[in-house]
């Protein structure tokens, strides 16, 4: 089978589907290995030496950027990937010496039952695996080492985390959290902004932040190039689209505009200080659109081709009586005063500083305070889902920062909490069960990384490190 499967080419996008396919693997840990002195070897495990060349294929062959790695040279990026690197051969080190295998059945198996490759009948189709090879750049043996190497992972966990049945009271616990019948006072902090802007404060805003304010102002031509302006007639035939390859190729030999206008017999249409508004129209605007884009362009637009160059593009700041400008302007300052009133209450809120007083006074109203309980972390009729999480994780008394569905803030105090207990003859057992489960193994994986490393005796070589960030430099 797997010979067979073999027969396919190369492609480009591997990692999307790869990534749903195959169950990636973190360790954790590996901050604590970083010592030692060798100038050949990056790192060393037991006997076995991981060299410079080998790095440096690992960024090859995973398609790490280079300018990524070179924008965070200084926030550890090497050091994260020598950790993968380290890893990696923990793990294979592991699965060779446990004897855990998987044979050339049972990875076309697994190839076989994997869903994208499946027709409408649920079967096989070498056809989609072959298209999904190609166009993912990736051969079928690269793709089956992969598939093999995380399938040998998969079994090595299941082999760590195996045969556990959580207590009850583990899943009780979750539920507990989960569950929590919490009471809120909360209010829409929109009631606390002010929304009234001087005209002094218009002028200095103005003042301080001109450059910021201006706008692009463009200088361009353009004409709408028909059948009937270049050739003459009314039908698109070949004269007329042997006409257009000759345009686009003078466009590639960079001609100007001008030259194409004499050469065509074209009538241009010329356009100054010209700035999109809601009554421009659709070709004005998206000549506008693509202005940071090549100077001299010609866009296919069905009915006709777009030839345009846009000449200048002038940084002008608005008139300061124009409506529109102004109102921008009264945005600008509103929106700063929002974000400098919420982040002083966050700030507070996070010093323990914010009180009951500073509720109220926020607040402006006592109207303005509202009451809610909540069952559930699910219960996401108001706050979001991460703002539930929040809330959840919080004790009574304490005031949080929370977003509704349309992003509005609300400051909420936590009243009260009380609990409920998980009922053991419930449907509910087998999930909180499953959640507790998955925290164990968690914890029991974290422990499990640390034996690898005492077992393995890693050692990494700060001198070859240091060469290695000197060259991205």
């Amino acid at each position: 089978m797997l010979n067979k499967l073999r027969n396919f080419s190369k492609s480009k996008l591997a990692g999307v589907l790869i990534a749903i396919i195959i169950v990636p693997f973190v360790f954790w840990g590996m901050g604590s290995v970083f010592s030692g002195g060798n100038t050949n070897n990056i790192a060393k495990i037991n006997n076995e030496n991981i060299s410079t060349k080998d790095f440096i294929n690992y960024i090859n062959s995973s398609g790490i950027d280079s300018q990524y790695i070179k924008d965070n040279i200084n926030n550890n990026a090497i050091e994260e990937i020598l950790s993968k690197i380290v890893s990696k051969k923990l793990l294979d080190m592991e699965i060779n010496d446990l004897n855990i295998s998987i044979s050339d059945r049972g990875l076309a198996k697994k190839i076989k039952s994997t869903e994208v490759f499946l027709d409408e009948s649920k079967k096989f189709s070498r056809i989609k695996y072959e298209k999904f090879l190609l166009e993912n750049n990736i051969t079928a043996p690269g793709f089956e080492i992969k598939l093999k190497d995380e399938e040998l992972k998969k079994k090595l966990f299941n082999y760590v985390g195996g045969g556990i049945k959580p207590p009850i009271f583990l899943a009780n616990k979750i539920y507990l959290n989960e569950n929590k019948n919490i009471d809120l006072e909360y209010f829409d902090l929109n009631y606390a902004y002010n929304n009234d802007v001087s005209s002094f404060e218009i002028k200095d805003f103005i003042k301080n932040n001109e450059n910021e304010l201006k706008e692009d102002f463009i200088d361009f031509t353009y004409v709408k190039i028909t059948p009937n302006n270049l050739i003459g007639i009314d039908e698109f035939n070949n004269e007329f689209f042997n006409k257009i390859d000759e345009i686009d190729n003078d466009i590639l030999n960079a001609t100007n505009i001008n030259d194409i206008k004499r050469k065509n017999n074209l009538k241009l249409v010329f356009v100054n200080n010209y700035k999109i508004d809601e009554n421009s129209d659709d070709t004005l605007k998206e000549i506008y659109s693509k202005r940071n884009g090549d100077k001299l362009q010609l866009i296919d637009k069905n009915d006709y081709f777009l030839l345009f160059e846009v000449t200048k593009v002038n940084k002008i700041l608005p008139n300061k009586d124009d409506l529109e400008f102004i109102n921008k302007v009264k945005d600008n300052i509103i929106q700063k005063r929002r974000f400098n009133l919420t982040k002083n209450i966050f700030e507070k809120i996070q010093d323990k500083k914010f009180n009951d007083s500073d509720f109220i006074k926020i607040a402006k109203n006592i109207e303005n305070i509202k009451s809610k309980n909540i069952k559930s972390v699910n219960e996401n009729d108001l706050f979001d889902s991460e703002s539930l999480k929040l809330i959840y994780s919080l004790p009574k008394d304490s005031f949080v920062l929370v977003t509704d569905d349309k992003k509005n803030i609300h400051i909420a105090k936590i009243i009260n909490i009380s609990f409920k207990q998980l009922d053991k003859n419930s449907n509910e057992v087998g999930l909180y069960q499953f959640q507790s489960l998955g925290n164990i193994k968690s914890n029991i994986f974290s422990t499990y990384d640390l034996s690898l490393n005492k077992k393995y005796k890693v050692k990494l070589f700060d001198n070859t490190l240091e060469r290695i960030k000197n060259n991205f430099k």
